[in-house]
């Protein structure tokens, strides 16, 4: 006799409505490393990495920057170097920043125009290489000008269309040199209408536009100025043309014109703080869509992982995963070589 009979009545919970417990015991899912795995909603690979690095003149040479840990400016043979590792690594993609001798920045940023500076130089020695790796050039006038904006003063203001004709011209030298993709952060109103124009003009239409479609005027980006010598230069913040940190529907109405004018994908940047725009971003376009994991968000992590207030593999791995999670195609991150690794040894 069973002891439903025996005591005349039915089990504890043999009435219980579906869906509830202990019919539905949330945690059977986690209880062991492979069901984890097996229902994991979101992943992180290599292929989803982009590793920024900064670029300095001379050869065999690595300078630290202070406020990013771990991080270095390398000169272009060790940029080549690291390129070599990305792909070891299953990065797809490498974006070059320049710090440009501040002997050769102007109020005309001329250096942007040259094809034989420093990115442009970093660009065609990994091409010689034979490296089958993205290159992810930056299209701004900062790293070149005098005055640390990423457009031209004229009087007192950033003047929006003289700015248009100089990244135009920085976009054809930075495409005939080898750039996979054009990344304008500028911010400047109709530069990726007019950059793919003089794209196609050229005969150049495959090359990629990286819009960065919702680039905010944010105080995340302190240590990227250090490592691009912009910090010392700035005049006045970036406000009149970067976004206002308080605003989502605006970078919904900047991303649709970019994507309109030809953009091929779009970057929110910065990252983490902005994890809601990302999704927005995602959801509402359907295009690829990427998050710049910042400086000042690297150097917060590495500095509380010095000092013993976080684990930084898990911070570092749980950081890049929440981009993933808000539906970003890819990161550009610092982390990239060492998230790479440590993928590597997980497979």
């Amino acid at each position: 006799m069973s002891k439903n009979d025996q005591a005349g009545r039915p089990p504890r919970f043999s009435t219980l409505t579906p869906g509830s417990f202990p019919a539905i015991r949330m945690r059977r899912n986690r209880q062991a490393d492979w069901t984890r795995r097996l229902v994991a909603e979101n992943r992180l690979s290599a292929d989803d990495l982009i590793w920024p690095l900064f670029v300095i003149d001379g050869e065999n040479q690595r300078v630290a920057v202070p406020s990013m840990p771990g991080v270095e400016r390398l000169t272009i043979d060790l940029i080549v170097e690291a390129a070599h590792q990305a792909c070891a690594l299953g990065i797809p993609a490498v974006a070059l920043f320049p710090n440009t001798d501040p002997a050769l920045r102007s109020d005309d940023a001329s250096d942007a125009f040259n094809g034989d500076n420093l990115v442009c130089r970093a660009t065609r020695a990994i091409r010689d290489a034979g490296l089958n790796i993205g290159i992810i050039l930056d299209v701004a006038l900062d790293p070149y000008t005098s005055h640390g904006h990423d457009g031209l003063v004229i009087g007192e203001r950033i003047d929006n269309d003289k700015t248009l004709e100089a990244l135009i011209k920085q976009s054809l030298v930075q495409a005939e040199a080898g750039a996979s993709i054009l990344a304008p952060s500028d911010m400047m109103d109709g530069r990726i209408g007019a950059i793919r124009s003089a794209l196609e003009s050229a005969g150049l239409s495959d090359t990629l536009l990286m819009s960065y479609a919702a680039k905010y005027a944010s105080a995340f980006y302190g240590p990227f100025r250090d490592a691009v010598g912009s910090s010392s230069t700035l005049k006045g913040d970036k406000s009149t043309y970067q976004m206002d940190a308080g605003n989502t529907n605006e970078a919904l109405r900047e991303v649709a014109l970019d994507i309109a004018e030809g953009a091929d994908m779009v970057m929110v940047k910065p990252g983490m703080p902005y994890l809601d725009i990302v999704q927005r971003v995602s959801e509402e376009f359907q295009l690829p869509t990427f998050a710049y994991q910042v400086s000042g968000e690297y150097a917060m992590l590495m500095a509380s992982a010095e000092r013993g207030w976080l684990d930084k593999d898990r911070v570092m791995m749980e950081s890049l995963i929440a981009f993933k999670r808000a539906g970003a195609a890819g990161v550009l991150t610092y982390f990239a070589p060492e998230a790479a690794r440590a993928l590597k040894a997980t497979d």
